[in-house]
């Protein structure tokens, strides 16, 4: 029985809690938040789990095997660290950090100790995407022309990150994901409605070595909750929507031919393809549920692809990150991306 903390309590520590609980080989022993408030009421939803003031506490228990990382961005990088030195496996939810150089240190200090550090990247457990993902590993669609996100909603409004380090990060990894490449450079703009410095809204422009572009529109201010992502591929093109009816996924039989007839010198026609839409079965399942099954998969050192949610892919993801805001900076400079630092 592998015994697990988390440390925060707020929005996402109970859900946490109880897809760790629900697996027969894992048990959440314990919770940590400086809010009295709120771990009184995680101890209230979940009776035998015992609350601390300082998650320092947690640490110094020989008997909890991994924590959960759920506090406010700032703070991870000296959470994590600190879970680390006391060699306690870790699951921090995105991003990793506020910054490169922490990111890095994290991934080291984790290899070095031989200890597991996976980033809460949920959406790569979210069916649908995997979906794409297949989708475009088996060329289904031809060769991918771009990508497109949009994620909105109004609110939640933080001051530590961004809408691009809160929303957009998702994206990010999703697009690495479906074109099993990284970004070289990026390109964003936003602006800061209601809280300045920290944009409430952000454009980004991801640009990759093999002539991809993927965008992504990431904002705390919008009347709608949007869950969105489009490929559009030289045979077919793919949408999913988180809400969607009547499915999360469509698949739409439509393409460009390049015709070679000429209708003056240097010109030839560009003709639409009209096809089906197809709605693949979707299989219902939580992300959040997947997601600790693998790392107590992990933690039992049976999970043999170690690459979803990896400590590396955090770290880049927060790389990226990095760019997107000196491009801000820059009012919407292209900014390469260096990795790795």
């Amino acid at each position: 029985m592998k015994k697990i903390a988390v440390i925060g309590t707020g929005r996402w520590g109970p859900n946490h809690v109880r897809n760790f609980n629900a697996l027969k080989d894992c048990q959440v022993v314990a919770a940590a938040d400086l809010n009295a408030e709120a771990l009184a009421r995680m101890q209230a939803n979940f009776p035998g789990l015992q609350g601390y003031g300082d998650y320092r506490e947690i640490l110094r228990r020989r008997d909890v095997d991994a924590v959960v990382v759920a506090t406010p961005t700032s703070t991870h990088a000296s959470i994590v660290r600190e879970a680390l030195e006391a060699g306690k496996h870790v699951l921090c939810e995105k991003p990793l950090t506020a910054n490169s150089a922490d990111a890095w240190d994290l991934v080291k200090l984790a290899e070095q100790a031989g200890l597991h550090l996976m980033v809460g990247h949920v959406f790569l457990f979210n069916p649908g995407i995997d979906y794409l993902i297949q989708a475009a590993r088996e060329e289904a669609i031809g060769p991918l022309y771009y990508v497109n996100a949009i994620r909105t909603n109004l609110g939640p409004f933080r001051s530590d990150v961004n809408a691009a380090w809160d929303l957009a990060s998702h994206d990010i990894y999703i697009f690495n994901a479906i074109l099993g490449r990284r970004p070289i450079a990026v390109s964003a703009v936003g602006a800061s409605y209601l809280r300045q410095p920290v944009e409430d809204l952000v454009f980004l422009t991801l640009q990759y070595d093999n002539g991809t572009v993927a965008h992504a529109h990431a904002s705390w201010l919008d009347p709608r909750k949007v869950r969105q992502i489009t490929m559009v591929g030289e045979k077919k093109m793919i949408t999913w929507d988180e809400f969607g009816t009547p499915a999360p996924v469509m698949v739409f039989d439509r393409f460009v031919v390049r015709e070679p007839i000429y209708n003056t010198f240097g010109e030839f026609q560009l003709l639409t393809r009209e096809g089906d839409v197809m709605i693949p079965r979707i299989p219902p399942k939580e992300p959040l549920a997947a997601q600790a099954a693998v790392f107590a998969a992990r933690l039992r050192g049976e999970d043999t692809d170690l690459t979803r949610g990896s400590a590396r892919q955090g770290a880049e993801v927060v790389d990226i990150l990095s760019a997107v805001s000196r491009s801000l900076q820059h009012h919407g400079a292209m900014e390469k991306i260096e990795y790795g630092r």
